[in-house]
């Protein structure tokens, strides 16, 4: 038997972001709570609170309000997809359903650099989403818990690949 068809969140986008931060899909507890990056164990709001200068703890609200004051969108390479579980090793490849990338370009003309949040978001855009010749893209290490890494790289990693091209 196959996982239910599993619904992302729609973009945190105004017409004053630069950049566009993708994961690849929400965790089942993301999905849980109908926010993004909703596990606690997972770095990205401590990352980016210390990386933009909020409070990676703020109500969740307030964190999206000061990603986007500094000109940070965030959205997911897919829409839909089955999945079990949290594991992007666990998606069923024949469920996958990729968002709009044409469509939120054209919408906001402003984004001028792409960063995947993780190898599966690089490789799952790469073959089901057009690049746009205009965006840059990078790749940025996992924000996931599931992505080990010594203390302290993640955002070392962040703030180099991330912070001077803002």
């Amino acid at each position: 038997m196959s996982a239910p068809l599993l619904r992302g969140f729609p973009p945190v986008v105004d017409e004053h972001a630069r950049v566009l931060i993708l994961g690849s899909f929400p965790s089942v507890q993301s999905l849980a709570v109908g926010q993004y990056y909703g596990n606690p164990r997972n770095a990205f709001w401590p990352i980016t609170g210390e990386l933009f200068g909020f409070d990676g703890a703020a109500p969740y609200e307030t964190r999206l309000a000061a990603l986007q004051s500094a000109g940070v969108a965030l959205w997911d390479v897919l829409r839909a997809c089955r999945r079990a579980g949290s594991a992007d090793s666990a998606i069923e490849p024949k469920s996958l359903v990729v968002n709009d990338f044409g469509e939120l370009f054209a919408r906001y003309p402003t984004i001028a650099r792409v960063y995947f949040n993780g190898a599966k978001a690089t490789e799952l855009y790469r073959r089901l989403a057009e690049t746009d010749e205009r965006v840059e893209y990078r790749r940025l290490p996992s924000s996931s818990p599931a992505h080990a890494m010594r203390p302290g790289a993640k955002l070392a990693a962040w703030r180099e690949t991330l912070v001077p091209r803002l």
